[in-house]
């Protein structure tokens, strides 16, 4: 991919349980709304965004830094949503 755009972001678990199933779930729910590979590394490796299982498998629970990672041609917004949906708490716990 020649023309590929890449965004990343380091961002704080800031929600009380972290990321746990229900706010995998909406993580996940928000990446496949978008084209770009979103690659999301905590505390045990790295995850596929679009998928809750992997994403749970982090191991990131409150205070936990992730880094972000997106590629494609909406790799920008992808991750200006993803990390806005970490940075307000999944809409709460």
């Amino acid at each position: 991919m020649d023309n590929e755009n890449i965004a990343e972001a380091l961002v704080e678990l800031g929600n009380r349980h972290g990321l746990h199933v229900r706010t995998a779930s909406i993580m996940a729910k928000v990446a496949l709304q978008f084209i770009s590979t979103i690659t999301v590394s905590g505390p045990k490796g790295s995850a596929n965004a679009r998928s809750a299982v992997a994403l749970v498998s982090l191991g990131a629970s409150r205070g936990s830094q992730l880094r972000i990672r997106a590629a494609g041609p909406d790799a920008h917004d992808a991750l200006t949503a993803i990390r806005t949906l970490i940075n307000e708490g999944f809409g709460g716990d």
